[in-house]
């Protein structure tokens, strides 16, 4: 059984479909570590271009998905309710293998550096225990819609 469900998610982060790249959360430390999952589906919009013949999930996309699961681990913290984390940097990016329709990624992210409202995690993305992914991303937490 998860820990938070995609509706759940979306009390935390603001992303929606189709950006929206998170579909449970199965285990989380808030603040600290997060394990969440994406069920990949051919249905994704950016099979249709990416590529129509081999469909490829794209690695910004991953990327993009190992920050959503970071965000939920730092704004579920109860004084970061409300508020939005944005992208900062990333950092040793390396994609292992590809993601196609079918597969579970399995995101992971340990916050590992907290300094005021600017923080690094280290992420990974694996299917079936094999890497796909990984980089260290760096975010800022800002105070929401009106930052």
């Amino acid at each position: 059984m998860s820990l938070l469900n995609a509706s759940q998610i979306m009390e935390i982060i603001p992303h929606r479909q189709p950006f929206m790249l998170l579909d449970t959360v199965e285990e989380m430390e808030a603040g600290k570590r997060v394990k969440a999952r994406k069920c990949v589906s051919y249905n994704e919009p950016y099979f249709a271009g990416h590529f129509p013949a081999e469909p490829v999930m794209p690695g910004v996309l991953i990327v993009e998905a190992m920050a959503q699961a970071g965000a939920v681990a730092m704004l579920s913290q109860p004084e970061m309710k409300g508020k939005t984390a944005y992208f900062a940097g990333i950092q040793s990016a390396k994609f292992k293998r590809k993601v196609v329709p079918g597969d579970m990624l399995e995101l992971e992210v340990e916050i590992v550096k907290v300094k005021g409202p600017v923080g690094i995690g280290k992420g990974t993305a694996s299917v079936d225990g094999k890497l796909a992914a990984s980089a260290e991303i760096m975010f800022a937490i800002g105070s929401g819609a009106d930052s």
